[in-house]
């Protein structure tokens, strides 16, 4: 658990400041409980559902109230670091998982273990809990997932006669390869039959790893990580090299970019395919010129099939928080089967629980909903989800060492040097005694 150090002052000052109360205060004796909740919705359909059954909630519980805080994704680490050191974090934290394990270790966020429904619990996937899961206790719910999939302009896959790949029969990573580099040939210059946006270049490339069996963080007998880098680690990534620097089937352009950055190509056709998230579908709907046809494709398959790594949004409760019970209570309501449907087709992404996805309005042809729902069975946790130090490994080490490679800047070994020795430095940072 975290130390806190407070001068005698502040206390005073704390006990004296009513309107800067910690996490579950706000209520008055004879008042009603108040709850607040963070949200990190940012599209209009998912604040809007999100509102609307705080709003439920409210109308049906006047002895709990819970309180709508909206939150951003853009500095949601340091602003709950910081509310946590100033002992006012929220009652319920809507984060990804992948953002929880310093959180958790540090004694932040609450174990939820004995505070979830059983109906909840059976409800989520084993593979789903294990992204939330840090020392044996669960520190979060998670609630929403997104697979990476293929967005990609049906006129001219259809038009080229390649094969199309359905989550049953999906692409192998070398055919993959060789369809961008026989596609690209037939578009004319200028053009390519893919487009990696990877200004985020770490997540893409372990999550999408995982499906050729790539793991690169290990956790040995002692509890402790360390990196190796094999064969299977470099499939996906020399897959996207070769594609960029050796076929030249891959735009060089969008390697620095985000995913929206390469829609006005792919709507002009600049770029037969743009490998996305799958929440991506809704900017597609909302932007894309009068007659634009697309479709969505599931992400190519290797040695372990359609397996892919996810970092699920989650909910968790504050371990400070003063009403515990209540909070886990609400969101039990929240994630009622109905509810989390209205929250994944809000923000156009995927339910983990089982009873809500199997709801028929996720498995529809129209907007890939149907391709979704079925890569959903093969999504994991991240690789390296439960690891203390990935943040600082990302972004001093993996990222301009996977963007140096990914434009020819450096070659596979040295790729793999830096990755794994100097990340093993920064882990073992973390994992002192």
């Amino acid at each position: 658990m975290r130390v806190r150090v407070f001068t005698a002052t502040a206390a005073v000052l704390t006990l004296l400041l009513t309107g800067c109360s910690g996490a579950g205060d706000g209520e008055g004796d004879d008042g009603p409980i108040r709850l607040r909740f963070q949200s990190l919705a940012w599209q209009q359909e998912s604040v809007d559902a999100n509102k609307e059954l705080v709003a439920e909630w409210n109308a049906a519980h006047p002895d709990v109230q819970v309180d709508y805080v909206q939150g951003s994704w853009d500095s949601v680490h340091d602003q709950l670091l910081t509310s946590f050191e100033g002992g006012e974090a929220p009652d319920i934290i809507h984060d990804a998982s992948d953002d929880l394990a310093d959180f958790a270790y540090g004694g932040y966020l609450a174990d939820l273990t004995t505070l979830l429904p059983a109906r909840l619990k059976s409800d989520i996937p084993a593979r789903s809990w294990q992204s939330t899961t840090f020392g044996g206790g669960i520190y979060g719910v998670p609630f929403l997932q997104e697979p990476r999939v293929i967005m990609a302009n049906k006129k001219i896959l259809e038009s080229s006669g390649v094969r199309l790949p359905t989550p049953e029969k999906p692409w192998s990573w070398e055919e993959f390869r060789q369809i961008t580099k026989d596609l690209t040939a037939t578009m004319g210059r200028g053009k390519y039959a893919i487009a990696w946006p990877l200004k985020e270049p770490v997540s893409v490339s372990l999550n999408l790893g995982l499906s050729a069996g790539g793991q690169l963080f290990h956790r040995g007998a002692d509890g402790k990580v360390t990196l190796r880098f094999t064969e299977d680690d470099g499939v996906v990534p020399g897959t996207v090299h070769d594609q960029v620097n050796t076929d030249r089937s891959a735009s060089r352009s969008t390697l620095g970019t985000g995913g929206s950055d390469t829609l006005p190509g792919f709507f002009g056709g600049k770029y037969a395919m743009v490998p996305l998230g799958f929440s991506y579908r809704q900017q597609i709907t909302q932007q894309a010129p009068k007659g634009f046809e697309w479709i969505v494709l599931p992400a190519p398959a290797g040695k372990d099939g359609l397996a892919q790594g996810v970092s699920p949004q989650t909910l968790s409760i504050a371990e400070d928080s003063r009403h515990k019970r209540e909070a886990a209570r609400f969101l039990d309501f929240f994630l009622q089967p109905s509810n989390m449907v209205r929250l994944a087709r809000g923000d156009w992404m995927l339910p983990t629980g089982t009873a809500a996805l199997a709801d028929p309005s996720l498995h529809t042809a129209k907007d890939g909903w149907a391709t979704g729902a079925a890569v959903a069975e093969h999504l994991r946790s991240a690789p390296a989800q439960s690891v203390r130090g990935y943040p600082e490994w990302k972004d001093k080490v993996a990222t301009p060492a996977f963007q140096e490679y990914y434009s020819g800047a450096i070659d596979a070994d040295e790729l793999r040097e830096r990755l794994v020795e100097d990340g093993n430095l920064v882990l073992a940072r973390y994992q002192r005694d």
